[in-house]
């Protein structure tokens, strides 16, 4: 077997609406196909981050939190690249949303922080 790349990364949310909002406008990741799943009275929206298929976010009714402090075993966080670490965080600091102080990563010497979604997903930024 060979793996050739990330397919996509599934996001359950508690809100919808809310994490919809938050994805696409605040983030501004580009819906490809919003599908409405009757039997499971759930949503599932396809979004993609710069021209490629990433993320799935789903709803679906009374999802349990997500155990996250201390650290659960499991997926641990969400990351993106983006290019002006400084003007990334000025933008989510203007939508009112709390980011952590800028860190540098000591083995590659690159600006990184974290953030969270509506329902406390860690997101982190990763400078080029």
């Amino acid at each position: 077997m060979k793996i050739t790349k990330i397919h996509h990364i599934a996001v359950i949310c508690s809100d919808y609406e809310r994490s919809k909002d938050f994805y696409v406008r605040i983030l501004g990741l580009t819906p490809i196909c919003e599908v409405y799943r009757e039997e499971r009275n759930s949503y599932k929206l396809d979004l993609e981050v710069n021209g490629h298929y990433q993320i799935e976010l789903f709803s679906f009714p009374d999802p349990p939190s997500r155990p996250s402090y201390p650290e659960a075993a499991g997926l641990r966080h969400l990351a993106f690249e983006v290019e002006d670490m400084e003007s990334a965080v000025a933008y989510l600091e203007g939508h009112q949303i709390k980011v952590e102080p800028i860190r540098i990563d000591d083995l590659t010497n690159k600006k990184f922080t974290f953030f969270a979604d509506p329902d406390g997903l860690p997101i982190e930024l990763y400078e080029r």
